[in-house]
Protein backbone atom coordinates (compact mmCIF):
# COMPACT_ATOMS: atom_id res chain seq x y z
CA UNK A 1 0.00 0.00 0.00
CA UNK A 2 1.43 3.47 -0.85
CA UNK A 3 1.90 6.21 1.57
CA UNK A 4 -0.18 9.74 1.06
CA UNK A 5 2.13 12.52 1.41
CA UNK A 6 0.38 15.14 3.07
CA UNK A 7 0.55 18.97 4.29
CA UNK A 8 -1.40 20.45 7.43
CA UNK A 9 -2.70 23.99 6.96
CA UNK A 10 -1.75 25.93 10.39
CA UNK A 11 0.26 24.74 13.21
CA UNK A 12 -1.81 25.87 15.91
CA UNK A 13 -3.54 23.75 18.64
CA UNK A 14 -6.14 22.22 16.69
CA UNK A 15 -3.20 21.60 13.73
CA UNK A 16 -1.15 19.78 16.79
CA UNK A 17 -4.67 17.55 17.36
CA UNK A 18 -4.83 16.87 13.32
CA UNK A 19 -1.31 15.34 13.20
CA UNK A 20 -2.20 13.00 16.44
CA UNK A 21 -4.85 12.30 14.57
CA UNK A 22 -2.42 11.09 11.83
CA UNK A 23 -0.13 9.86 13.67
CA UNK A 24 -3.03 7.31 15.17
CA UNK A 25 -4.23 6.60 12.04
CA UNK A 26 -0.33 5.19 11.54
CA UNK A 27 0.32 3.42 14.62
CA UNK A 28 -2.06 1.02 13.27
CA UNK A 29 -0.87 0.75 9.38
CA UNK A 30 1.32 3.14 7.82
CA UNK A 31 -1.25 5.16 5.56
CA UNK A 32 0.27 8.71 5.83
CA UNK A 33 3.49 10.66 5.61
CA UNK A 34 2.63 14.10 7.68
CA UNK A 35 5.88 16.25 5.89
CA UNK A 36 5.24 19.39 7.98
CA UNK A 37 2.55 22.76 8.16
CA UNK A 38 2.15 25.65 5.93
CA UNK A 39 1.37 28.70 7.66
CA UNK A 40 1.08 32.47 6.66
CA UNK A 41 4.29 33.93 7.53
CA UNK A 42 3.33 36.07 10.40
CA UNK A 43 2.12 33.17 12.03
CA UNK A 44 5.60 30.88 11.26
CA UNK A 45 9.29 30.69 10.57
CA UNK A 46 9.94 28.22 7.81
CA UNK A 47 12.31 25.49 9.41
CA UNK A 48 10.52 25.79 12.91
CA UNK A 49 9.89 22.41 14.46
CA UNK A 50 6.11 21.78 15.82
CA UNK A 51 6.24 18.55 17.58
CA UNK A 52 8.35 16.75 15.79
CA UNK A 53 7.20 18.12 11.99
CA UNK A 54 8.61 21.03 10.21
CA UNK A 55 6.90 25.06 9.07
CA UNK A 56 7.42 24.06 5.28
CA UNK A 57 6.43 27.97 4.78
CA UNK A 58 3.90 30.40 3.28
CA UNK A 59 1.09 29.55 0.66
CA UNK A 60 3.63 29.63 -1.82
CA UNK A 61 4.90 26.58 -1.16
CA UNK A 62 2.02 25.05 -2.95
CA UNK A 63 3.04 26.68 -6.25
CA UNK A 64 6.18 24.18 -6.35
CA UNK A 65 3.49 22.14 -8.28
CA UNK A 66 3.57 19.13 -5.44
CA UNK A 67 1.08 16.94 -7.24
CA UNK A 68 1.57 14.38 -5.10
CA UNK A 69 1.02 16.17 -2.04
CA UNK A 70 -2.57 16.58 0.03
CA UNK A 71 -3.17 18.93 2.21
CA UNK A 72 -5.76 19.05 5.36
CA UNK A 73 -6.42 21.99 6.79
CA UNK A 74 -6.09 22.66 10.88
CA UNK A 75 -7.81 25.68 11.87
CA UNK A 76 -10.92 25.36 13.84
CA UNK A 77 -12.61 28.49 13.20
CA UNK A 78 -15.05 27.79 10.18
CA UNK A 79 -14.79 31.31 8.20
CA UNK A 80 -11.41 31.41 8.32
CA UNK A 81 -10.89 27.42 7.21
CA UNK A 82 -13.21 28.65 4.31
CA UNK A 83 -10.99 31.30 3.32
CA UNK A 84 -7.24 29.29 3.81
CA UNK A 85 -9.21 26.11 1.82
CA UNK A 86 -10.29 28.22 -0.72
CA UNK A 87 -7.06 29.95 -1.04
CA UNK A 88 -5.05 26.28 -1.06
CA UNK A 89 -7.34 25.20 -3.86
CA UNK A 90 -7.03 28.17 -5.93
CA UNK A 91 -3.35 26.78 -6.23
CA UNK A 92 -5.04 23.42 -7.41
CA UNK A 93 -4.01 21.83 -3.83
CA UNK A 94 -6.35 18.41 -3.56
CA UNK A 95 -7.46 17.63 0.01
CA UNK A 96 -7.75 14.40 2.36
CA UNK A 97 -9.67 13.29 5.06
CA UNK A 98 -8.74 11.55 8.41
CA UNK A 99 -10.40 9.57 10.90
CA UNK A 100 -8.98 8.20 14.34
CA UNK A 101 -9.21 4.41 14.67
CA UNK A 102 -10.53 5.00 17.96
CA UNK A 103 -14.02 6.70 16.11
CA UNK A 104 -17.09 4.37 15.84
CA UNK A 105 -18.67 5.36 12.12
CA UNK A 106 -21.00 2.55 10.42
CA UNK A 107 -20.89 2.14 6.65
CA UNK A 108 -23.93 4.08 6.39
CA UNK A 109 -22.22 7.77 6.12
CA UNK A 110 -21.17 9.94 3.05
CA UNK A 111 -18.13 11.45 3.75
CA UNK A 112 -16.35 14.58 1.54
CA UNK A 113 -12.86 16.04 1.18
CA UNK A 114 -10.63 17.57 4.11
CA UNK A 115 -13.04 16.26 6.87
CA UNK A 116 -11.47 15.86 10.19
CA UNK A 117 -12.82 13.00 12.54
CA UNK A 118 -11.19 12.86 16.27
CA UNK A 119 -10.61 10.12 18.62
CA UNK A 120 -14.42 9.05 20.51
CA UNK A 121 -16.54 10.49 18.01
CA UNK A 122 -19.59 7.82 17.31
CA UNK A 123 -22.21 8.12 14.11
CA UNK A 124 -24.47 6.09 13.43
CA UNK A 125 -26.19 5.71 9.86
CA UNK A 126 -27.57 7.52 7.22
CA UNK A 127 -25.24 10.69 8.22
CA UNK A 128 -23.94 12.79 5.58
CA UNK A 129 -20.74 15.16 5.80
CA UNK A 130 -19.60 17.71 3.54
CA UNK A 131 -16.24 18.95 2.97
CA UNK A 132 -14.00 20.62 5.27
CA UNK A 133 -16.00 19.26 8.49
CA UNK A 134 -14.19 19.00 11.59
CA UNK A 135 -15.72 16.64 14.41
CA UNK A 136 -13.24 17.37 17.58
CA UNK A 137 -13.30 14.98 20.73
CA UNK A 138 -16.50 12.68 22.10
CA UNK A 139 -19.21 13.99 19.57
CA UNK A 140 -22.23 11.80 18.85
CA UNK A 141 -23.83 12.18 15.88
CA UNK A 142 -27.68 10.63 14.88
CA UNK A 143 -29.16 9.07 12.16
CA UNK A 144 -29.99 10.79 9.10
CA UNK A 145 -28.41 13.97 10.12
CA UNK A 146 -27.01 16.13 7.35
CA UNK A 147 -23.53 17.82 8.08
CA UNK A 148 -22.87 20.86 5.75
CA UNK A 149 -19.32 22.17 4.57
CA UNK A 150 -16.70 23.64 6.78
CA UNK A 151 -18.92 22.88 10.18
CA UNK A 152 -17.41 22.83 13.39
CA UNK A 153 -18.14 20.69 16.33
CA UNK A 154 -16.37 21.51 19.40
CA UNK A 155 -15.75 18.52 21.93
CA UNK A 156 -18.62 16.73 23.48
CA UNK A 157 -20.89 17.98 21.10
CA UNK A 158 -24.82 15.52 21.00
CA UNK A 159 -26.42 15.71 18.14
CA UNK A 160 -29.65 13.80 17.69
CA UNK A 161 -31.46 12.56 14.46
CA UNK A 162 -32.37 14.18 12.18
CA UNK A 163 -30.38 17.66 12.71
CA UNK A 164 -29.48 19.28 9.92
CA UNK A 165 -26.52 21.43 11.09
CA UNK A 166 -25.95 24.07 7.56
CA UNK A 167 -22.51 25.74 6.06
CA UNK A 168 -20.19 26.94 8.13
CA UNK A 169 -21.86 26.55 11.97
CA UNK A 170 -19.71 26.35 14.78
CA UNK A 171 -21.18 24.12 17.85
CA UNK A 172 -19.13 24.95 21.13
CA UNK A 173 -18.39 22.75 23.85
CA UNK A 174 -20.84 20.40 25.42
CA UNK A 175 -23.59 21.33 23.20
CA UNK A 176 -26.84 19.40 22.74
CA UNK A 177 -29.28 19.62 19.86
CA UNK A 178 -32.55 17.48 20.25
CA UNK A 179 -33.67 16.29 17.26
CA UNK A 180 -34.82 17.49 13.88
CA UNK A 181 -33.41 20.89 14.45
CA UNK A 182 -31.82 23.21 12.15
CA UNK A 183 -28.70 25.38 12.71
CA UNK A 184 -28.61 28.18 9.99
CA UNK A 185 -25.40 28.98 7.67
CA UNK A 186 -22.73 30.69 9.69
CA UNK A 187 -24.38 30.45 12.87
CA UNK A 188 -22.59 29.87 16.38
CA UNK A 189 -23.68 27.92 19.41
CA UNK A 190 -22.67 28.98 22.46
CA UNK A 191 -20.60 26.00 25.22
CA UNK A 192 -23.21 23.89 26.69
CA UNK A 193 -26.48 25.28 25.39
CA UNK A 194 -29.02 22.84 24.31
CA UNK A 195 -31.06 23.79 20.84
CA UNK A 196 -34.54 22.99 21.25
CA UNK A 197 -35.73 25.16 18.40
CA UNK A 198 -34.52 26.00 14.73
CA UNK A 199 -31.50 28.60 14.99
CA UNK A 200 -31.67 31.49 12.20
CA UNK A 201 -28.38 32.04 10.05
CA UNK A 202 -26.11 34.13 10.72
CA UNK A 203 -27.08 34.00 14.30
CA UNK A 204 -25.54 33.60 17.98
CA UNK A 205 -27.28 31.16 20.17
CA UNK A 206 -26.52 30.44 24.09
CA UNK A 207 -28.61 29.22 26.94
CA UNK A 208 -30.84 26.53 28.16
CA UNK A 209 -32.58 26.08 26.39
CA UNK A 210 -30.22 28.07 23.69
CA UNK A 211 -31.50 31.56 22.53
CA UNK A 212 -30.73 33.63 20.11
CA UNK A 213 -28.81 36.77 21.69
CA UNK A 214 -27.49 38.41 18.19
CA UNK A 215 -27.31 38.42 14.35
CA UNK A 216 -24.72 38.99 11.94
CA UNK A 217 -25.36 40.70 8.39
CA UNK A 218 -25.28 38.29 5.45
CA UNK A 219 -21.74 37.93 4.12
CA UNK A 220 -20.09 38.38 7.32
CA UNK A 221 -17.69 35.83 6.81
CA UNK A 222 -16.45 36.82 3.63
CA UNK A 223 -15.12 39.78 4.55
Amino acid sequence: MSVQKVVIIGSGGFAREVLDVFDAVNAVQPTFDVIGYVVDTEYGTPGTIVNNKPILGSFDWFRQKKTDVQAICGVGASEIRRKLVTRAEQLGVQFCSIIHPNATLTKWIEIGKGVVITAGCILTNQIQIGHHVQLNLNCTIGHDTIIEDFVTLAPGVLVSGNVRIKKGCYVGTGSSIIEKITLGTWSTIGAGSAVINDIQNNSTAVGVPAKEIKTKMDGWHLK
